[in-house]
């Protein structure tokens, strides 16, 4: 049951889909369609909280996922859907797909909507202005062109108005009424006044105004979805770096396939090269090179012996390692990322935009309004068709279509503008919790840096000794190795070459046996700076050469954070790698505060301390271990080149090698929350001066519509201006 929804089947029983903790705890994971804001969230989890037993809702933004935690015997998963649905949401049991699905499916039920009120209202402003305009057209001919105009509006509108009906009879089913209410009244409101004149030979028809509401509302509602259909899928991509299969070594030592979730603690497993340990383990047996960028986001390898500790989703790269589980894969490092990625998304998902903030003031204001203007004008003796032409006319020239488009013309104009500086922004209202940013926290690896090892002092190498050591550097697949191949171009491969796992690699150039890898392999001992990433070549017999690597500092790092600080925001490094990179980038950068060797979930306290102190976060970061950081963050940005995780858990995505893009984000996102406030006080203004002429009867409805079209338009051109600047 996937596909259908328990909220139209209440009769199938959603207890097969809770999950026990055998200690008399219950949970259940459900998908709740058509949670768009911070109400949507607040309504059902205070309905669900309100209920006998209850221990936690918790609703999830992003995700659309709702999880319920209760006691056995105290509260029921079909008590639980029943409110659910009581609530005026559909609920389905939780599936990534599904949410996927039904997410598409909207957008191609808003797109349709939009495309038929697109059309309608061509059409019918069409044969309204041949109407408004025919001086000399007779009756007969008037009403025809009123009928034409009402078969086009009439199917078209109610068809266009679905969205916002749908939410209506939701929203007033449960007591309340929301933006989507006076929007609905006005256009069946003005759609049956328009049938009755034209009907009756009346001179007012306004099937126009009609047509136009739902397209002009529509294409605000359709751009802020394409906005928030961006910032999924940061669990999804998570998900993937959890292997599917183990090899499990039993007490005979024979080894056998199975799932991570059959992992015990003290399980003994094997780990081959190429694959990712399941769980949280120690190695028992073997050595090898690791990538551990999950945890610590430092691209370079390391070295793994017995007894050294690996998280879940470490990558081996050198030779096969046996290892023994120390927690099961619930309780892992990867589990643990997810649980804080989720919880960051959701604590964001709690964030009230500033549309949500005009929405709440202006619901109750206009049906007011509305209905002291109808009760008025039937107390001054005025006849039901004119006092209800009033209050349609109020409807429509105080309808929100420049509200609605207030904040997403604006968005799409500066979203725009930074796509083409080279910032991706996924999610609309991202552009307004970056502008309130106060304080910026950058990775290093991936971030300030590029991410990957360069050659160090390639000019003090001696004479040919680069183009011989890349001989033997083209035939691995190593980081470093690679690193060194790149620096030395193109050229020939030695011959018999042979790589010993999570040493190096060996073969013959020009007949003479050379070696390229660490330094106990190359015959030098220990290596001379354990904080450095090195290798050694030697042709046997002759001295070594030590060949340096680091991760090079983006070209304008020091430049961009000298911007963001200019710009009244504090700097801060938070890295997983060593103390001495971190310290040298920090001193190359000016950043005085700094931390290293931070772990995911210590990265995530640290956000929720500076959230504590009233902080608004930017965090800026690549790696895996910063996806939780990201989602938890205020605000947050993540290189094209990172990890998927991290991408689908920012909110904006840099494209191309510079950090400068933060810097003009931020001039952008300030400028745009001014115009979206100056949007919101341009409709403020147009309702004080509109709302008094509609009530006395100076305004028509087709001047009403008028009139809100030309507020929208104001809306738009004043949007304009912000690219213009680009």
């Amino acid at each position: 049951m996937t596909a259908a929804t328990f909220s139209q089947a209440l009769d199938i029983d959603p207890a097969p889909f809770v999950r026990r903790d055998g200690k008399g705890e219950a949970r259940l994971e459900l998908a709740v369609k058509g949670v768009r804001c911070a109400n949507c969230i607040a309504k059902i989890e205070r309905g669900l909280a309100a209920m006998p037993g209850i221990e936690s809702a918790r609703v999830n933004l992003s995700t659309a996922k709702l999880s319920v935690r209760w006691r056995d015997g105290r509260a029921n998963a079909q008590a639980i859907v029943k409110r659910i649905s009581e609530l005026g949401f559909e609920s389905f049991p939780y599936d990534p797909d599904a949410v996927l699905t039904h997410e598409q499916e909207e957008g191609r039920f808003l797109l349709r909507c939009l495309a038929v009120a697109g059309f309608a209202a061509a059409n019918v402003m069409l044969l309204s202005i041949t109407i408004w305009s025919g001086g000399e057209m007779g009756d007969a001919t008037r009403t025809m062109f009123l009928w034409v105009s009402a078969l086009i509006a009439v199917p078209s509108a109610i068809y266009a108005s679905r969205p916002f009906l749908r939410s209506a009879v939701a929203s007033l089913s449960q007591g309340h009424a929301n933006m989507d209410v006076p929007i609905t009244l006005a256009i069946l409101l003005a759609l049956a006044l328009s049938m009755y004149e034209t009907a009756t030979g009346g001179q007012h028809a306004y099937f126009d105004a009609a047509v136009a509401l739902p397209f002009l509302l529509l294409t605000g509602r359709y751009l802020d979805f394409l906005l928030r259909r961006k910032a999924r899928g940061a669990a999804r991509d998570l998900a993937a770096m959890q292997t599917v299969t183990a090899t499990r070594i039993d007490a005979a030592g024979h080894t056998q396939t199975v799932a991570p979730r059959d992992i015990a603690v003290g399980d003994k497993l094997l780990i081959a090269t190429g694959e990712r340990t399941p769980v949280d383990c120690v190695v028992e047996a073997g050595s090898g090179d690791v990538d551990v960028s999950l945890a610590t986001g430092e691209s370079a390898p390391v070295t793994a012996a017995i007894g050294d500790k690996l998280h879940a989703g470490s990558l081996v790269l050198g030779a096969p390692l046996t290892v023994r589980c120390t927690a099961r894969v619930e309780d892992s490092l990867v589990a643990e990322v997810a649980r804080l990625l989720e919880a960051g998304q959701q604590s964001r998902g709690r964030y009230v935009r500033l549309a949500d903030r005009a929405a709440a003031l202006y619901v109750p204001l206009v049906h007011g309004a509305a209905l002291s203007v109808f009760l008025g004008s039937l107390l001054f003796g005025e006849e039901v068709r004119v006092a209800l032409t009033s209050a349609i006319s109020l409807l429509i020239i105080t309808c929100p279509c420049a509200m609605g488009l207030a904040v997403p013309a604006v968005q799409v104009v500066a979203t725009s503008r930074l796509y083409r500086r080279g910032l991706l922004v996924k999610s609309g209202d991202a552009l307004e919790r970056l502008a309130e940013a106060d304080t910026a926290l950058l990775d290093k690896t991936g971030t300030l840096t590029t991410g990957r090892p360069d050659l160090l002092r390639r000019d003090s190498l001696p004479s040919n000794v680069l183009a011989e050591a890349a001989k033997l550097a083209r035939a691995s697949r190593h980081p470093l190795a690679r690193a060194l191949a790149n620096a030395a171009g193109p050229g020939p491969l030695a011959r018999d070459t042979r790589e010993i796992a999570g040493e190096g690699i060996e073969g013959l150039i020009d007949g003479k046996r050379a070696r390229l890898g660490k330094a106990s392999f190359v015959g030098v001992g220990e290596e001379t700076d354990p904080n450095s990433s090195a290798l050694w070549f030697a042709f046997d017999g002759e001295k070594p050469i030590r060949f340096a690597f680091a991760d090079a500092l983006r070209a304008d790092a020091a430049a961009s954070i000298r911007g963001l600080s200019d710009r009244g925001l504090e700097i801060e490094i938070l890295s997983g790698d060593r103390t001495g990179p971190v310290a040298e980038v920090a001193q190359q950068t000016g950043v005085a505060h700094w931390q290293a060797n931070v772990d995911p979930r210590a990265k995530a306290e640290h956000l929720e301390a500076l959230k504590t102190h009233g902080h608004r976060t930017l965090m800026v970061g690549d790696g895996l271990n910063d996806a939780a950081a990201l989602a938890l963050a205020h605000v947050s940005i993540s290189p094209g080149t990172a990890a998927a995780a991290s991408q689908a858990a920012a909110d904006m995505v840099l494209q191309g090698e510079t950090l400068a893009p933060i810097v003009e984000g931020i001039d952008v996102a300030r400028s745009a929350r001014r115009r979206v406030l100056e949007n919101f006080a341009f409709a403020a203004i147009y309702n004080a001066v509109a709302v008094p002429l509609a009530a006395f009867g100076l305004v028509t409805p087709l001047i009403a519509a008028i009139a809100m079209s030309a507020s929208s338009l104001i809306v738009m051109l004043n949007a304009i201006r912000l690219g213009a600047r680009s």
